[in-house]
């Protein structure tokens, strides 16, 4: 019957359409604009202030087992107004899976890892930097070489093969080196090799002579690597002088999305940065509580990483690290054929002073 009034009075089916479409234009007018929509669809912006407020349902999920111990050791996680969690993850190749399948809200790295997951589509942003006040004479790695590569100095790792894992700071460290140098790409084998955190992967490549050569970490690797196979003809040089120090809290964009655990972020990083200022403070501590009685180290090998990392510093200024980021970036690009990118967008600037505020002034709470 209805159909029937319509189609004998066409001018029915005008005035309703225009009735929908004042109707529509009337709710749009007292909606929020379609701008703020996207947004609150997307979550939190980018560029929003973050909140200061979060409640202790809310769960950030940290791998960084050092700050670890020393939130534990000191009873920080208990003062926290939300709920951290820890897990074991370390590495960027770890991290970078760990963060596809949502299982790590922030990681600790070198500078390479965040700008590897760039390029695999995955958006990250760095919310911390530390980095050592003087990285010159406290390298974080070091050429080990194999045992009979008949390698004497850094000029004999042409036409050799060199460890490389594209997305970690090891291959950082052998394109700078073979940069200053002047030894081309193509006049060495490039042996893909991810390394794993303690660097045991590259220094038994090196002991079973998969590769001649491979920058393994300076300090205790370095020292166990030579204590092992010294006798058989293994031996260390140092790399050009070059930073290599760079380390970088990151997450994925989608935990700053979350208003909930962006605002936890921000009170994280924080004491984060109080954290790599007790480490400094308080070596002895570190080295007994955390490397000897928690990693079963003996005291001489947890003096020697507590030595190897020299001062640490937290810069509340990141103009220097995003230099080195796009030096990076770039380097990397050439050598891969991946296309380079703005340092800049690796950055959450939002967070550039938290972890030096925290590192230089203590949180409410914590004066041990």
């Amino acid at each position: 019957m209805t159909g029937n009034r319509a189609s004998s009075k066409p001018w029915g089916l005008i005035g309703l359409a225009v009735f929908v479409a004042v109707s529509v234009a009337l709710l749009l007018s007292f909606a929020p604009g379609r701008k703020s929509a996207e947004a609150t669809e997307e979550g939190l912006s980018l560029s929003a202030d973050i909140p200061d407020t979060v409640s202790k349902n809310t769960v950030l999920i940290v791998g960084d087992p050092v700050t670890q111990w020393v939130f534990e050791h000191n009873g920080w996680d208990k003062q926290l107004p939300f709920t951290i969690k820890w897990v074991q993850i370390t590495g960027g190749p770890d991290v970078t899976e760990a963060f596809h399948a949502k299982a790590l809200d922030v990681g600790l790295g070198a500078n390479v890892p965040p700008i590897h997951a760039t390029w695999v589509g995955l958006p990250v942003r760095i919310v911390g930097v530390r980095r050592r006040s003087d990285p010159l004479s406290y390298p974080a790695y070091i050429w080990g070489i194999a045992p009979q590569a008949n390698i004497r100095s850094l000029a004999g790792l042409r036409g050799k093969r060199l460890a490389f894992s594209p997305s970690q700071v090891q291959s950082q460290v052998v394109l700078q080196t073979l940069n200053a140098l002047k030894i081309p790409v193509d006049q060495v084998e490039l042996v893909e090799l991810p390394s794993s955190i303690g660097g045991d992967v590259y220094t038994s490549a090196l002991a079973s002579h998969v590769v001649d050569a491979a920058p393994i970490g300076a300090g205790i690797i370095a020292e166990r690597y030579l204590r092992k196979f010294g006798g058989q003809g293994a031996s260390v040089i140092n790399h050009p002088a070059f930073h290599d120090d760079l380390i970088n809290a990151y997450v994925p964009v989608s935990v700053l999305q979350n208003p909930a655990k962006a605002a936890a972020l921000k009170i994280f990083m924080q004491w984060w940065g109080k954290a790599q200022a007790w480490q400094q403070a308080h070596r002895d501590e570190l080295a007994q509580g955390y490397y000897v009685k928690h990693q079963g180290l003996s005291p001489a090998d947890a003096k020697l990483i507590i030595d190897a990392l020299g001062d640490i510093d937290i810069p509340a200024d990141w103009k220097d690290a995003i230099a080195y980021q796009q030096a990076s970036i770039d380097l990397l690009s050439r050598a891969s054929g991946k296309i380079s990118f703005d340092a800049h967008t690796l950055f959450d600037r939002r967070f550039e002073t938290i972890a030096a505020a925290g590192a230089g002034l203590s949180p409410v709470g914590a004066d041990r």
